[in-house]
């Protein structure tokens, strides 16, 4: 029976928790600049910030097209996030090196609340044999699709085409995050989850729902032996 692994990217396989918010910042700044616009120190503001909130406002007030700024400040938070994986300004966690390992026993794949461009860039760039690579589109509606929700989960699940009988006591496989909210998304997915401990969230308590906890990744080979004999 095939077990897939599906992973989170940010404190999972890239270290720290999340993108930094100059890198949104610097982006924001690259997008305005394409468009030719001047825009005030608050209107400047806004926009740099990671979130929708206020950027249909702000764009028109500056009489720019909402969906076009967001689309291009997200490529170039893409573009900021590749050359700070390239100079190592951030990397990748040690123990993903079993990856390797996983990915010759069972399926696995990537599916992150980060940019889609991003999530391709680390599959390709760190030679991950992920199955399946699964990101947010660069659309507001993509925006909002993130975890809690299971969206991403559910569409990397399909582009797999597993088959219906593949599961383990109704569970289609594993979902591997570091917050709260991956253990929400991979459980409406109908997956078992991992919360892996990080020096980011030592202090979080176990989310409820967490079927697994781990101190590294390099213990899911037991786990997935653990699942194949109780198959």
């Amino acid at each position: 029976m095939t077990i897939p692994i599906l992973f989170d990217m940010d404190g999972i396989i890239l270290e720290g928790p999340r993108t930094e918010p100059q890198v949104y910042a610097d982006a924001a700044d690259a997008a305005l600049s394409d468009f030719g616009v001047s825009p005030t120190p608050e209107q400047r503001r806004d926009l740099r910030r990671h979130g929708t909130d206020a950027v249909e406002r702000r764009c028109a007030e500056l009489e720019i097209d909402p969906d076009s700024f967001w689309k291009r400040k997200e490529r170039y938070a893409s573009e900021g996030t590749h050359e700070r994986l390239r100079t190592g300004q951030r990397g990748r966690y040690d123990d993903t090196d079993v990856l390797a390992d996983l990915a010759e026993r069972t399926t696995i794949g990537l599916v992150t609340n980060n940019r889609h461009q991003t999530a391709e860039f680390v599959a390709d760039y760190y030679d991950f044999a992920f199955d399946v690579v699964r990101g947010r589109d660069p659309t507001f509606a993509g925006y909002h699709r993130r975890k809690p929700d299971p969206y991403y989960i559910e569409d990397a699940l399909a582009s797999l085409e597993l088959d219906s009988g593949d599961t383990n006591n109704g569970r289609r496989g594993l979902y591997v995050g570091d917050f709260e909210k991956d253990v929400t998304a991979g459980t409406a997915a109908d997956l078992d989850t991992v919360f892996v401990r990080r020096d980011h969230n030592r202090g979080l308590e176990r989310p409820a729902d967490a079927t697994y906890e781990l101190e590294s990744l390099s213990e899911l080979p037991d786990i997935l032996e653990e699942l194949a004999a109780a198959d």
